[in-house]
């Protein structure tokens, strides 16, 4: 069916597009139905809507991203077809019955994934096959190719390109804007990109956007990094591996993690990334992702493997996830904590910079400094890792030259107006506090779309007397405090015996 166009510049995150009920007829489709749209030798598959008003008789309204992937002019004619079901429907119908795809399905599938032509629901089926079915070795490897092979790629000079990565689940442990400060203050490349928060309240980038620009193209990336060692940015906006971000994004959506995606995730963004050298924080404990240390070593063991495959030097270390590590969880909380670290404050949380040190101090190792452990230590408390973050920042935020700007934001980091202050209401031992649902606390109380929100932990595992400080928590919205203290009633996220 030949339809005319009507561009709506209007930028739906997908291939979209509007018809009248008499072409929605005609082509036998209904709203969030897929129709296949062609123009000379290219293809782009959209999810339909029906937009009455706006469309005269033989047109067809497309989203700003068709006209670009089709390259189409005012008024230009494009053919339009019922594509009820794509071949990537059909090998994610496999792949829920159980069946193995070749390298070259997956390359179609994520290729498909990159270029916004499949629904939500039809990536989610293919998370839940993943989760159900499992995926080989074989497998996990075709799908890292695919999706690097997707994406764009940095490079640098350096031979070693070091890169840190924790595969999440725990509060709090904002532990890689010290690691990143300390390593590259050590002469480490380190361009280190993180996600946003998936399951948890806040992640690095939503961290470090209290202070910091984390978007930034792949060509700033360098520039970055050429002046400073190091970078703190959000992945997302560099196009590694893209289908990855689709992927989260439904991730998020579900609360769902599933193992052979998150290897292949990593693993992506890190050649991606152009990394040589990667440490990973594998966390364990009953409310963390892997709940033994037995687990941690058995998921480490899957890491180094396929990591070996592309020439990736890694090493696996197994960390105590049994409670949430710091004292803020929430992307203003969290970095407050941070500068506590790294400006040597006797009150900060010594969890937080025990933990940092540790992995700073591995990763140090791994790319073939010697004395590592002291040498961490040394640049922490001399107030070199400090500086190095405040570069870092000025520099992303196209400050350098002007030294007072990172101190005026952080005047400027003001937690939420309304709190509540939760004491002890026994004297006892606080003898659990469950990661995953202090996680979910903190996004009742509004994180990490609300930077300020959050909940700030007085204790942890051990003696508490009655009245004492427990937690406090921040939200900009009264009805949201409200709800996280019905949440706290129903779930008791802290135990205290």
């Amino acid at each position: 069916m030949k339809l005319k166009i009507k561009n709506f510049n209007w930028l739906a995150g997908r291939p979209v597009v509007f018809l009248n009920k008499e072409a929605a007829k005609k082509l036998n489709v209904h709203v969030d139905e897929r129709v296949s749209i062609s123009a000379d030798s290219k293809k782009v598959y959209a999810v339909v809507d029906i937009f009455e008003k706006m469309l005269k008789k033989g047109e067809i309204g497309v989203s700003d991203e068709i006209s670009r992937i089709l390259n189409l002019k005012k008024n230009s004619r494009v053919e339009v077809s019922n594509s009820l079901f794509s071949s990537s429907g059909e090998l994610i119908k496999r792949k829920l019955s159980g069946e193995k795809l070749t390298e070259k399905e997956f390359n179609a599938l994520v290729s498909e994934i990159s270029r916004n032509n499949l629904t939500e629901s039809e990536i989610a089926y293919f998370v839940a096959a993943e989760k159900i079915k499992g995926m080989s070795g074989k497998e996990v490897i075709y799908l890292i190719k695919a999706m690097v092979s997707n994406g764009n790629k940095l490079s640098f000079l350096k031979k070693i390109i070091a890169d840190k990565h924790c595969i999440g689940g725990i509060a709090g442990n904002r532990t890689t804007p010290i690691i990143v400060s300390i390593c590259a203050a050590a002469g480490l490349t380190i361009p280190k990109n993180s996600s946003r928060a998936i399951t948890s309240a806040s992640g690095t980038a939503d961290v470090m956007e209290t202070l910091s620009n984390v978007e930034f193209a792949p060509a700033e990336i360098k520039k970055i990094v050429d002046k400073t060692n190091a970078c703190l940015v959000w992945g997302g906006s560099l196009g590694l591996a893209p289908s990855d971000d689709k992927i989260i994004h439904v991730e998020r959506i579900l609360n769902l993690d599933v193992e052979p995606q998150l290897i292949a995730s990593i693993l992506a963004k890190k050649i991606s990334a152009g990394s040589t050298h990667v440490l990973i924080d594998i966390p364990y404990g009953a409310s963390a992702k892997v709940s033994t240390r037995k687990e941690a070593k058995k998921l480490g063991a899957k890491f180094r493997k396929i990591a070996g495959y592309f020439n990736l030097k890694l090493r696996a270390v197994y960390t105590n996830g049994s409670q949430p590590i710091g004292n803020g969880i929430g992307p203003l909380l969290e970095m407050r904590d941070v500068l506590a670290v790294l400006k040597n404050n006797p009150d900060a949380p010594r969890d937080l910079r025990e933990k940092a040190l540790y992995l700073a101090s591995e990763l140090m190792s791994l790319c073939g400094i010697r004395n590592s452990q002291q040498k961490a230590a040394e640049i922490l408390e001399s107030g070199k890792a400090y500086a190095k973050f405040r570069e870092i920042v000025n520099v992303q935020n196209k400050k350098e030259k002007n030294s007072h700007d990172f101190e005026k934001r952080v005047k400027k980091m003001e937690l939420a107006q309304f709190k509540k202050i939760l004491l002890a209401e026994k004297t006892g031992k606080i003898v659990s506090i469950n990661n995953n649902k202090i996680n979910s606390l903190c996004r009742v109380l509004g994180t990490p779309e609300n930077k300020s929100a959050g909940c700030y932990l007085h204790h942890h595992l051990g003696k508490i007397k009655k009245g004492a400080k427990l937690m406090t928590l921040y939200s900009e919205s009264k009805s949201k405090l409200k709800d996280a203290l019905k949440f706290i009633k129903e779930t008791k996220p802290v135990v205290i015996k």
